[in-house]
């Protein structure tokens, strides 16, 4: 009888950070990992690997959302970010003809005040996050309603629509201006 109101007591019990979970685990595996190849994409001084660590970076925030149950916007990270804006940085890399290996241009010259404005700011943040967050238990499978495809679209075409079509307006108007400038580069080359 005893054991029986013990284990009623536990399932009862509200939950605890400090019992996680393999779903919290690989969030915070998968969290460091992102951070990691962020701190890569901002340190390294070969233009192209830094594109190649922000497919890490990229890949592994779809890797989050699928983890919290927003395989929509997942897949939207992976379709456009992933694949469309870092093909587009590549791109931009070969059509300016940017340096392409290391590069003393990438080396900082304030590299000892910009980790400590970034550790203060990281500090800062991470302080107002634990105590905004401190007595709140967050479920990510609660959610699930918000993140399905249904709620994502609704969303999206009816309160997003006018941002959605200025952005695809603003990136069309960026490729045309990029051929624009490779075009005038490649002219000048010809006539000379």
């Amino acid at each position: 009888m005893s054991t029986a109101l013990a284990a009623s007591a536990l399932s009862t019990a509200a939950p605890s950070y400090l019992s996680p979970a393999g779903v919290e685990i690989a969030f915070v595996l998968i969290g460091l990992l992102v951070l990691g190849s962020g701190l890569l994409v901002v340190t390294v001084q070969n233009l192209v690997h830094a594109a190649l660590w922000l497919v890490v970076c990229l890949g592994g925030i779809a890797g989050e959302y699928l983890l919290l149950g927003a395989e929509l916007v997942a897949w939207v990270q992976v379709l456009i970010y992933v694949g469309a804006i870092v093909v587009l940085l590549l791109f931009g890399l070969v059509l300016t003809r940017a340096p392409i290996g290391p590069t003393d241009e990438l080396d900082v010259k304030y590299k000892l005040p910009a980790i400590v404005v970034a550790a203060a700011a990281a500090g800062v943040l991470v302080t107002v996050i634990i105590d905004a967050y401190r007595t709140v238990w967050l479920d990510p499978r609660d959610a699930v309603p918000q993140g399905t495809n249904a709620a994502n679209g609704a969303a999206l075409f009816r309160f997003w629509v006018l941002p959605f079509e200025t952005l695809s307006v603003l990136l069309l108007a960026a490729l045309v201006g990029a051929i624009v400038i490779s075009r005038r580069g490649a002219e000048s080359e010809d006539d000379a």
